[in-house]
């Protein structure tokens, strides 16, 4: 019988509406069909509205195996976010293993089935896959290190190749077992993304260590074969997004350390610092010298870019010891952060 599948799609504002349809389709077009497919709507009643009239008519374009994979278009039940988004396709979606597709991406046509081979052990709880990027520009900026693609949610250069164990997938290409839900919770809130806000990161990250604490002996993977490509903007090509963007993820590891410790929580992040960008500003050193287009340029945001998340990592640190000193005993439904606590 067939792995079902729920995808869950968060979305939030109108100015994506071509890739939303696209992201959707492509997932009806996976050689591994979709138990079922969840279109979370994040507090904008309009895209919410449009949406349900779109499908409604049928979905222009959409192929025919819509007719035998629902789709459901609902609004996030909880506060504005990212994680609460996630949460509300969780709580409704009802296949075995729930899968997360950014509103940007397109999934390629066996990206469901390598997922679902990964579920063959019982022991796995989750499930990732690479991300490519699709610049606006037609190509990657000279000066744009591939170790920073995460910036732009995208699989990074230090990730190993293959199907691999790691410690968290990377949220906007992941896939968990049901019952790691059920275990655990949800994402957390005050972590991850809010459109109106400071791009954070890092809830999936926050997720999978606490699946380990939890259960010990689960296995996390990565497997490359499950592809999808990320649209990126010509606003995240600049160097203004990247460095706003490496210290936003400063702050979020301040916080998935003060939820879980320091040293699961930047367990990865000490091989990255340590031996993956070192490598990459030699190589662009390397380049510079042999007159390469970009190389001082890559050499000199990765750099830049370790400053900036060193920085607001120690911010979100010294905020975080500051408020639990000023508030020791937090009201209910409040976390250190100021927002809603975790689910």
């Amino acid at each position: 019988m067939s792995l079902p599948i729920s995808v869950v799609i968060c979305v939030y504002t109108e100015d994506r509406w071509a890739d939303i349809l696209a992201a959707v389709a492509s997932v009806y077009g996976q050689s591994h069909p979709a138990h079922e497919v969840l279109l979370v709507v994040d507090h904008h009643p309009a895209l919410l509205a449009r949406l349900r009239t779109h499908f409604a008519r049928g979905g222009g374009g959409m192929p025919a195996a819509a007719s035998s994979t629902p789709l459901h278009v609902m609004a996030n039940s909880g506060p504005r976010g990212l994680s609460a988004g996630r949460n509300t396709g969780i709580g409704a979606a009802t296949g075995e293993v729930i899968a997360f597709l950014d509103d940007d991406a397109v999934a390629e046509r066996d990206w469901l089935r390598h997922f679902a081979e990964g579920y063959a052990d019982p022991a796995v709880m989750a499930v990732g896959g690479r991300t490519e990027p699709v610049w606006a520009s037609g190509r990657r900026p000279l000066w744009f290190p591939a170790e920073f693609d995460w910036v732009v949610g995208c699989t990074y250069r230090g990730l190993p190749p293959g199907k691999v164990r790691v410690r968290n997938v990377l949220g906007g290409n992941a896939s968990f077992r049901r019952a790691a839900f059920d275990l655990v919770g949800g994402f957390a809130h005050g972590i991850g993304r809010d459109g109106d806000r400071r791009p954070l990161g890092g809830e999936e990250t926050e997720l999978c260590i606490r699946i380990g604490h939890t259960l010990p002996e689960a296995v996390l993977l990565i497997d490359d074969r499950s592809v999808i490509h990320h649209r990126v903007p010509a606003a995240r090509q600049r160097f203004g997004y990247f460095r706003g963007r490496a210290y936003a993820e400063g702050l979020s590891k301040a916080l998935v350390a003060r939820n879980v410790g320091a040293r699961d929580g930047l367990a990865t992040e000490r091989r990255y610092t340590t031996r993956v960008l070192p490598a990459g500003v030699l190589r662009g050193v390397r380049d510079a010298l042999l007159r390469r287009p970009g190389g001082a340029g890559r050499a000199g945001a990765i750099v830049a870019g370790v400053a900036c998340a060193v920085g607001g990592y120690v911010w979100g640190s010294a905020r975080t010891r500051w408020r639990r000193r000023r508030h020791p005993v937090l009201p209910k439904g409040v976390d250190a952060t100021g927002e809603g606590a975790p689910a």
